[in-house]
Order: C-alpha cells, then structure tokens, then sequence
C-alpha cells in the first residue's frame, strides 16, 4: 500500500528587532524555540483509495467527533484550556502570525493543552494559565489527595462513584449541582440514561456543603459534547451499515455507550466484530493523566485504515497465547486464568488522531477493563505508519548508537521495535488482571497501576523470546533486535518525574537490569554493554516480581518497589542521558494529519 509520509523538521528563526510585544504570560521565543528546534514534524497521509465513498464518509463524521473529543481532552487536564486557545488564536490573527505565536499554537497542539514539557523534563504553562494540579479539571481544582480520601472515609457509600474510571468530581456547591441539573434538563436521554441521579441532584441543592463531594457520570458532566459525538456516530454508523454492518453496529453500540456511561456493548461489538476497512478507538480508555488517583480515563478517538496482508500474516503470533500464559512467573502449581488465543491484531494506518492517543504511539491494547477482557478479549492495533517510520526509527537509532558499545550499534533494527511493540502489546493481555482478593488493579495500586501494568507488559515481551525462538516466530538476529529494542526502550534522556509512568518503569528496568548484571557501564569509555542471556534471566526474575505485586494489590508495597529501583546517579544515568541528549536531532514530534486538514477545509 502506498503511503506518503512528509518529514519537516520546524527550523529556527531569528526575531527581528522591534517584534511585537507577547501578551503578558505568554512564553517568549528564547523559551519556546528550543523546544520547537528538537521538534519533528511528522505528517502522516496514507492512500485512502481502498475506501469506498460510503468508508470516506464515515471517516468525515469520525472526524467531525474527534474534533470535540479534543477539545474535551484539553478541557480535562486544564480548566482554562479553552479560553487560553482561543485568545492565543486570536493573539495570532492580530499580530500577523509571527514566529512567537506560531511556536505557542505548535506547543500548545503538541502537549494538547497550554501546559508543556520542556527540555528539562518539567511541565509549565506557556501561557497565562493557573499551574496545573494533578487531577486536572476532573477533580475540584484546588483539591487534595487527604481531603477527599478522608471524605470517602467517612463516606463509604461514595467511593464507588468517586473513583469511577468516568466520573467528574465536584465540590458540593449550589452552583455546581445546579448546573448538573440543567445538563440533564437540556439533554432528556441522558436523563433517562441515568434515572436516579436526578433526584439524587434535588437532594443534594437542598444541603450543599463546600467540604462535602459528589460525583457525576460523564455524560452528565460532557452532556452537550457528548451528545453531539453520539449523534455523529450514528451518523457515520448509517453510512457503512449496508457494507460493513459490523463496523456500522460498533459505531451505533458506542454512540449508546457515550449516553449511558457504560462500554459494555460497544467494547463487545468492537472486540468481536469483522470490520472491513476501517478500524476506530473511541471513548476514554486510558488513565495516564489523571496523577491524583491514577484511576481517571481520557478521551481519544483514531480512524484507522486496515493492511488487510499484513493483519492476515499475525494470525499465528496468537496461536500459543495460553501456553505463555501458564508459563508466566506466578501463582506456580495454581491454574492461570484461561485466555482466548484468537484475539483481533491488526496492522493499519493512522488516518486521524484526536486527543490522549494522538501522537506517536506505536500500538494499542483495550479495552482495559478486567471484566470486558475476561468476557470479550482484547483487541490489539498496530500502527504500521508510526511503527515503520524512517525518521523516528533514525531518531531512536541515534541516542542508542550514543551510550552503547561499537558491538552492540548494530543490533538495533526497525523489525526488532516492531516485534517488541507487538509483544507488549499482548503482554497487557497475559498475567494479573485483578488482584488475588478480586480488587481492580487501578484501584488497588492507585497512582502505581500504570507503572506496574506498562512494565509487565515491556517484561513480557523479553519473557517470551526464547519461546518465540523455539517456535521459529523468530530468527536467532530477529531475537536478538528484540533484546536490543529493549535495552533501547530503558535509556532515557532526562530523570523521570514520579507521574511520568512509563518513563518512571523504563528506569526501574534499566537499573534491575544493571543490579542483575545484565548491564555492563565501562566508565573510562562511557559505553554500556549487555549480556543478552543475563537480560532475559533478569526480565523474568523482575517479571515475577511485578506480577506478585499486582496479585497483591498492596499499594504501599508497590510504592516502595517504585523507589527501590528509581536511583538516578550522576556519574551514570545523567552521563549517557547527557551523550544522548548531544547526540539527538530531536526529542519531540509534532504529528498532522491529512485527512483531518481536508475535513477543515
């Protein structure tokens, strides 16, 4: 299939004097292009001409509603994302588009919001905003962590709805009660969709109490955007339900979905289905961002067009999933869980992106939910035009290339990322989903799921090498990319910071590795080496440490496993951090998309 892929890297400028003055609180140009100077821009355009007029439609309405999904998005993590946005664009207008706001408008796409991660590896507005707190705008902003799990001890009842995956918090003010209340006025279905929270609402304006909280679903706190995404689903359903009723039923199960704050149906739909052409993540999955209880999901939406040959040739990747499963590092002489061994993988193209899976991400395991999972399996998207990229690859290739020995420079392929990617991808399929006493993992571990449940499924994905080997999956140089795309997935280039998940395990990994003798650093050279049989001892000795942990679900001991193996050391981790940093082209990518210009025009 033939995919055109454009790569401009965003040049410097130099700023004439007399430029026009920034509004105050707006980052200067000394601040932001820097930053813009380590940027990448990737501009993804696969060939759409296997869609039919029918798919190119759907696509349309897909992105009509992935367009206020990102705005949700953005609304989510900063209360004043909007407003900050729109006078930024009209900022720009005014002042001619000069290289300053141009930089802000790149900034803000890049970090879906006003708030932007530097050089440094510190987040900070760039524009005239309140600091960012760590519940975003689904939390009381000015609430802390104490305050509501002293409210939820002394008010059981309401944990459950606190700590929903899809529920906005609120402080119980006459104003914010009253504004539920006419959502759900506005929005008759919704309130149909949720018969007791009316009253419940009525109730609650006759008592309010700034220091008490309650929680509403998200259709009811998003009732508007929500039900405009609805209705474009079902828009988009109409359109393929005579070719493709299967991607039509999943698109009208998820419009329901959005109504009722439940994903039962869709996810079944979407898991279960035979889709044609076209593939679509919506809804709010992942819970990365929400760094108060670890337990919030976002929005995301993505088209995807399918690589029918190269989704048909994964097939047997899957065939000895319960093999592996039972071979796994805990519970040993107890039964592990059955899993299904013809769970969807497929290879596509990213033909949109909105919101928290914008960006470049190589793949996607969901849905997440244990129950869903155990009822309806998974379903794993490989994004080929991400995977496959030239310059990312070279990008990646470069910081390796860095800090390891002249032996080892070679190792590292582009098939070997991909191998790796997909493993993990079906790591977060194998081993604990719940803990021993039936707790869910995120509310077990709270702010340390992501961390131990990412870190699985990268362990995973070096556990089954041999395996893979025996079964002729792999070339005896195709493991061993696979090694090296692991020890390239555990350098990093800055200290992580404790809310960053998956760079916060990617350092426990390399410093196990390195207490396990896995990892070599000559010092005098400032190269790493690495024995590829103590890596893959390593990986499973940590492996089963990870899963004891999830299996237990003890927070505060996964907390402490956490700090255990987050050392960071000046002569070594800021050494190669410092030669990978001299040694990069970039460190940030800034990715668009074709099908979504075309829609705005």
């Amino acid at each position: 299939m033939f995919m055109l892929i454009a790569l401009i890297v965003l040049v410097s400028v130099v700023v004439p004097a007399g430029a026009q003055d920034l509004p105050e609180g707006y980052a200067p140009l000394t601040t932001t292009q820097p930053i813009i100077d380590k940027t990448l821009h990737v501009h993804l355009a696969p060939d759409l001409s296997p869609l039919t007029g029918a798919d190119q439609l759907a696509v349309d309405y897909l992105i009509q509603a992935g367009e206020i999904f990102q705005q949700l998005h953005e609304n989510m993590k900063h209360r004043q994302a909007t407003g900050a946005r729109t006078y930024l664009v009209d900022t720009d207008r005014n002042l001619g588009s000069p290289p300053a706001t141009q930089n802000l408008l790149t900034l803000y796409y890049m970090s879906n919001g006003p708030v932007v991660r530097g050089l440094d590896n510190v987040r900070r507005p760039v524009l005239p905003v309140d600091p960012p707190v760590p519940g975003g705008a689904l939390y009381p902003w000015d609430v802390t962590r104490e305050e509501l799990d002293a409210f939820m001890k002394d008010h059981p009842d309401e944990v459950e709805t606190i700590l929903h995956p899809r529920t906005v918090v609120r402080r119980c003010t006459v104003g914010a009660v009253n504004a539920d209340l006419a959502a759900l006025n506005r929005h008759r279905d919704i309130e149909k969709a949720h018969p007791d929270l009316k009253p419940r609402l009525i109730e609650l304006s006759r008592h309010p109490d700034r220091v008490a909280f309650y929680a509403v679903p998200y259709p009811v706190a998003y009732a508007d955007e929500l039900a405009r995404v609805s209705g474009l689903l079902k828009k988009a359903a109409d359109a393929v339900k005579a070719e493709d009723p299967d991607f039509a039923g999943y698109l009208r199960a998820r419009a329901n979905d959005l109504i009722i704050n439940d994903y039962a149906a869709g996810d079944s739909a979407w898991v279960t289905g035979s889709f044609k052409n076209l593939n679509a993540q919506i809804g709010s999955y992942e819970t990365y961002d929400d760094a108060l209880f670890g337990v919030k999901t976002y929005f995301s939406l993505n088209v995807l067009l399918r690589d029918h040959e190269r989704s048909d040739a994964l097939r047997s990747a899957t065939a000895a999933l319960q093999t592996l499963e039972d071979s796994l590092p805990y519970d040993k002489g107890k039964p592990h869980k059955r899993v299904r061994t013809d769970i969807p993988v497929g290879v596509y193209e990213v033909v949109a992106d909105f919101a928290q899976s914008r960006g470049t991400n190589t793949a996607t395991i969901l849905p997440n939910e244990a129950s869903s999972a155990r009822k309806y399996g998974r379903t794993i998207l490989l994004r080929h035009n991400i995977m496959t990229n030239p310059d990312l690859f070279e990008n990646q290739r470069r910081s390796y290339v860095a800090v390891m020995d002249a032996k080892f420079a070679n190792d590292l392929i582009a098939e070997g990322n991909a191998n790796r990617t997909l493993w993990h991808e079906i790591g977060h399929y194998l081993g604990v989903d719940r803990t021993r006493d039936d707790r869910d993992l995120d509310l077990a571990l709270g702010q340390a799921a992501a961390v131990y449940e990412e870190m699985k499924a990268d362990l995973v994905s070096l556990y089954v090498i041999p395996t893979l080997l025996d079964m002729k999956f792999y070339t005896a140089d195709a493991a061993r990319s696979v090694y090296a795309s692991g020890v390239r997935r555990v350098l990093l280039k800055n200290k992580p910071e404790r809310a960053q998940a998956y760079q916060t395990m990617e350092l426990m990994q390399f410093n196990y590795f390195l207490a396990q003798g896995a990892f070599t650093f000559d010092a005098a050279a400032g190269k790493l080496s690495v024995d590829y049989a103590r890596m893959h001892a390593a990986a499973t000795a940590m492996l089963g440490e990870v899963l004891e942990i999830q299996a237990a679900g003890d927070a505060a001991a996964a907390e402490a496993y956490i700090a255990r193996w987050t050392t960071w050391r000046d002569d070594l981790h800021e050494r190669m951090a410092a030669a990978m940093r001299d040694a990069e082209q970039h460190r940030f990518a800034y990715v668009t998309y074709q099908s979504i210009e075309n829609v705005r025009k």
